[in-house]
Formats: structure tokens, sequence, C-alpha cells
């Protein structure tokens, strides 16, 4: 399977696992709880997808890389306790507290979750000391004599033999105990994960051109020479605020990440046509509806590459409109949310001023917890610390303190002066909304005229409607050419044609 049909089955597995019956008791119960083996190449995103899996949830995560440990973490460090049996007395060994497993009991101290995932990572690339620990993990779901918390579903990840030599096997009994799932890499879904964490639009419109250097795992006289899921990400990530700093991303700084010489050099090489494309085309001047006459005698000529790179920063250019419309969406309607909130604690409340704060400071509260639990994604983060700041800075000014009770009229001003940057917050909505609509508008003006309805057009319209951003934007603004395209082209199969083609030709 791949990692998104792993992820799928784990999540249905977590939600059967944690399912209570009417006395409120696991319909599965923990014995009958087989821990889940996933087993798939290194870099594939098998980590991501447990966060993914937690938040989407509402349950904790501990998350441990097992090749880090050593037996004494663990299992706990031994300690001598006397006991007695039949009158006499005895030393007997005990454990102090897996570290794992005090991990475990913080976790839900420190955010509250009592159910949640504890994923071990590289389970099978342990040493010869920790070995049996963690087949007595899987099998009892213990480290030494302390066994994992009631409501935690136990996940281990490890890699293959042909990615590791340390590896070990499994044995039957093992197996018999566990629920093991096997993942291969998929570039398509892939995309569909780069796409929500904004990877770099080079390195998207290199993948698609070269789809199979995506994951390349190969053996030859000077060593291993691979390319991974988390190479990319990572590059990505690096990339993006290179650019911020004007710090060039050349093929040694390339090859740091994507070990492997010749995909490399060919991604690096790609990365420069693709910023120079973007300045010689005049991305920003195209989605501004000012097209210069060289721009589309450059394109009729072009080869497929440069033509399907330049749909490629387009869509780039939109997709940063789109993010920009959906983050001052973010903060208007958590805004709204307060203000509706906020409108109706009033009815009852003997100081506005007293309500706005408590209100603040609940606010704050739920943001700190969902943080705690691990519930935001980075950029969910990002969306309620700016909301958080924007409600402190609109706090309704002290001007008038009320003596006699609580003051109707004063109330209501209370309310239209927290309301006021609200109604900034919502033209700057528009304006955003606006600005992606004219540039969507212009967009397809150039992709009718330079291309005159050709397989570009398939994959320029097959990205709009992929994309998390652009679906949710075309979704509430309506596009009439979008909609005329997207019933007309085939867009699955026509786009899959079309790559397939393109694959055979690089090959």
């Amino acid at each position: 399977m791949n990692i998104k049909q792993a992820k799928n089955e784990i999540k249905n597995t977590v939600m059967a696992y944690l399912s209570k019956d009417a006395a409120g008791e696991y319909k599965i119960p923990a014995i009958r709880q087989r821990p889940v083996l996933l087993m798939g190449p290194p870099g594939i995103g098998k980590t991501q997808i447990m966060e993914q899996i937690a938040r989407e949830c509402k349950i904790g995560l501990v998350s441990y890389t097992i090749t880090h440990h050593t037996r004494q973490s663990a299992v706990g460090l031994p300690f001598i306790r006397e006991e007695n049996f039949e009158g006499k007395t005895y030393s007997v060994t005990e454990y102090t507290m897996s570290e794992i497993i005090a991990s475990v009991h913080r976790k839900i101290r420190d955010s509250g979750q009592k159910e949640g995932i504890l994923f071990i990572d590289e389970i099978n690339c342990v040493s010869e000391t920790l070995a049996p620990t963690m087949l007595q993990f899987l099998q009892g779901k213990t480290f030494g004599n302390q066994a994992v918390p009631q409501g935690w579903i136990i996940v281990a990840a490890g890699n293959p033999p042909e990615y590791n030599k340390s590896v070990r096997d499994f044995d039957m009994v093992t197996l018999d105990r566990v629920r093991y799932m096997s993942v291969e890499t998929d570039f398509s879904v892939w995309k569909e994960y780069a796409r929500a964490q904004h990877i770099h639009g080079a390195i998207l419109s290199y993948l698609e051109l070269r789809p199979r250097n995506f994951y390349r795992v190969e053996a030859d006289v000077d060593g291993m020479k691979f390319v991974t899921a988390r190479g990319w990400e990572d590059l990505s990530n690096l990339m993006e605020v290179y650019e911020e700093m004007g710090l060039p991303v050349d093929e040694t700084v390339v090859l740091e990440f994507l070990h492997h010489e010749e995909v490399a050099e060919d991604a690096a090489a790609y990365f420069d046509l693709y910023r120079k494309y973007q300045d010689d085309y005049g991305i920003e001047q195209i989605l501004a509806g000012k097209v210069k006459s060289a721009v589309y005698a450059r394109i009729y000529a072009a080869a497929f590459d440069e033509r399907l790179s330049v749909v490629n920063l387009l869509l780039d250019g939109l997709r940063n409109l789109f993010i920009k419309v959906s983050e001052e969406k973010y903060l208007t309607d958590g805004w709204y949310a307060f203000l509706k909130e906020y409108r109706s604690a009033l009815d009852t409340a003997e100081d506005a001023l007293r309500c706005y704060d408590e209100l603040l400071e609940k606010k704050e509260a739920e943001i700190e917890a969902a943080k705690r639990a691990g519930f935001y994604t980075r950029r969910e983060e990002a969306g309620q610390r700016a909301l958080l700041g924007m409600l402190k800075s609109n706090r309704p000014k002290p001007e008038v303190v009320c003596e006699d009770g609580r003051d109707i009229v004063r109330t209501k001003e209370y309310f239209q002066a927290a309301k006021g940057g609200f109604d900034l917050q919502r033209t700057k909505l528009e304006q955003a909304e606006t600005k992606a609509s004219e540039a969507l508008e212009y967009a397809f003006d150039f992709m009718e005229q330079a291309f005159e309805h050709g397989e570009e057009m398939v994959v320029f319209v097959t990205e709009l409607t992929l994309g998390a951003e652009s679906a949710m934007f075309l979704s509430t603004h309506t596009s009439e050419r979008y909609l005329k395209y997207n019933e007309q082209l085939l867009i699955g199969t026509r786009k899959a044609e079309l790559l397939s083609e393109l694959t055979r030709d690089n090959i």
C-alpha cells in the first residue's frame, strides 16, 4: 500500500481501538489491540502521518526513534528490593520506570490527553542488547515491568533490509501479535502532501517532469546513492529561507540533501532555469494582465519542459495569492467567532471590559492547551498567534467607568470599539480576494493565448482543482472559465497520459 492508504488504515485502527461501549469500556480490550507494525523505505513520511493522525483524532502523540536508546533508558535501571516468600526474605531485581513510558505519562499530565499513540521508529534496527526488549514490547506492550498506559495505541515502524544493514527479522511469534503493513513509495500521493505543506514550486515542477527521481536508492562501488521524500521536503524548507536571504541554491547545496550526484546536478540545473523563466517571462506582469508580445513569441517556440515550467510558475504565483486569502480568512473567521461570543456575553455582563478580558484569557488558554496537545500544524499555530495578537491590540480602551451599575449605552460603545479592528480586517480579506480573482482571470487570458487549449491547460486546471487553497477559493469565488475547462477536460485521464508520455521521453 502507499503512505496515504497506510494513514487511513491506521486512523481507522485508532478509532476502532478507542471506541467504547455503553459502560465506558473499550470494545476491543487492550490485550486484543494488536500493535501496528509499519514497514517501508526510509524518508517516505511515516512519522508525518502519525502527527496527522494524532491531530485529526485529537489525541496525544509520543514519538521515539528507538536506535537512540540503550537498554537502560528503554527498560529502566535495575535496583534491588526485598520480598518475603513463605517466611523467608529474598533480594529481588526490579526496574525503574522506562524513559519511554515516563514520556507517555508526562504527555498525559502536560496535555490532558489520556489517549494517544506511542510511535516507535526504526524498531528493527536496535542493538543486540535491546532486541529482546523490542520483541517483549510488541508482544506484551511493556518496557521492563512497566506497561503502556491504557488508551495508548502502539505503532512501530521499521525499514526493509535492503535499506539498512542493521535490520533484524521478526520471528513468527512476534508477527502473529501485530498488524503488519508494508508501505511503498508513491509520488502522486506524496504530491498531495507536498501541496498542503507548500513545498517549493521549483521542486514540484521538477518532479512533475522527472518523477522517477522522486525516490531513488542505488548501490555502486562508491557506496549508496539515494534520494528520499524527506530530502526533498528539507531542501524545500532551506530553499525558501535562502531565497528570502538572497543566497544561492547551487549544486553543492542540493547535493547535501539529495545524495545522488546525477539527480542533484539535474535538479540544481533545473532550479536555475526555473528562476530564469520567472524573470524572463515576467510572471508577476502576466498575473497583473501586462504581458509583453515577446513573451508569446518565446512561449510558442519553447520546448514542452519550458512551457510546463511556465505553467507551474503561474500556478506558484496564484497559489501565493490563494494562500494570502486563506490566511486572511482564517483571521477574519476567528475574529468574527470571538466577537459573536463577546456580543452574546455582553447581554448579562456587568463590566464590558472585564468581559472582554475574560474571553481573551479563555481564548489564550484554549490556544495554549491545543499547542501542548499538538493539535495545530505550524501554520495553524502561526494563525492563532496572529489572531490572539489582533484581539489584544484591539481591546476596547477604558475611557469611562460606570458607577451606577450596568450601562447599556456604554456597553454598546465598547462592542463597537472592539468591532472597529474587525471591520478593517474584513476589508483586507476582500482586497485579497479581489486581487486573487483578477490574477486568476489574467492567468486564463495568458493560458488561452499561449497554448490554445493544449495539454498545458490540462495541467493548469488540474492543479487548480487539486490544490487545497485554490480549491477552497474556487468553491466560494466563481470563475466561469475554470468551470468551463473543468467540465470539458477529462482531467485525471488526460493528465495521466500526458505525464506518462513525458516520463517515457525522459528515461
